[in-house]
């Protein structure tokens, strides 16, 4: 059984050594991320840290990929409903989930390396997948035309939440998600 407590124990510090990572990096970005410090606080060695991330991009990458979380899609019936549930979630999260303090510096990292860039598009892959869906379910029911451009929709419909955040940085209040709503849906 000594294996299994082996494995186990290594568990335990993947995941100390993930959650310290991606905890540093909502403090500071990736630019201020260092591996001594993931291992200065989660009390993990470097060697071991080493062993199973061999660069400090790995890791960073790694602990990023925490950021592609599973997402419900609602099925209301109705695409507005539907629509409304998925954008209320995004406008709560913005502000308050750690991603939302990460994500800009993974943007930036991944406008000159090729990896970030793929972590990038997959953050954003999972977090429009879920209004991806309802509005396909829509042009299924035929609430939307069958040539409806899904990828415009979707950036007319989260486009404003990420600006408000990221530029302008007024608040993303329910009025606010309310308005992109009716006016994206109106000009369908």
């Amino acid at each position: 059984m000594p294996s299994a407590n082996l494995n186990k124990r290594a568990e335990r510090s993947r995941h100390t050594v993930l959650n310290t990572a991606f905890e540093l990096l909502s403090e500071g970005g990736v630019a201020s991320f260092s591996v001594d410090e993931v291992a200065r606080r989660s009390g993990v060695a470097k060697t071991t840290i080493y062993r199973h991330w061999p660069t400090r991009e790995a890791l960073v990458i790694d602990a990023c990929s925490r950021m592609i979380a599973e997402q419900e899609t609602p099925d209301t019936g109705s695409l507005e409903s539907d629509v409304t549930t998925i954008l209320t979630e995004i406008a709560h999260l913005l502000p308050t989930a750690n991603w939302s303090f990460v994500l800009p510096s993974i943007v930036d990292t991944a406008e000159r390396n090729p990896e970030f860039a793929d972590i990038h598009s997959r953050i954003q892959r999972g977090h429009a997948a879920p209004l991806r869906e309802v509005l396909q379910r829509a042009i299924e029911r035929g609430e939307l035309s069958a040539d409806a451009d899904v990828s415009t929709i979707v950036a007319a419909l989260m486009g404003p939440l990420f600006y408000r955040r990221w530029f302008s940085r007024e608040p993303i209040d329910e009025p606010f998600v309310k308005e992109i709503i009716q006016r994206a849906l109106a000009s369908l």
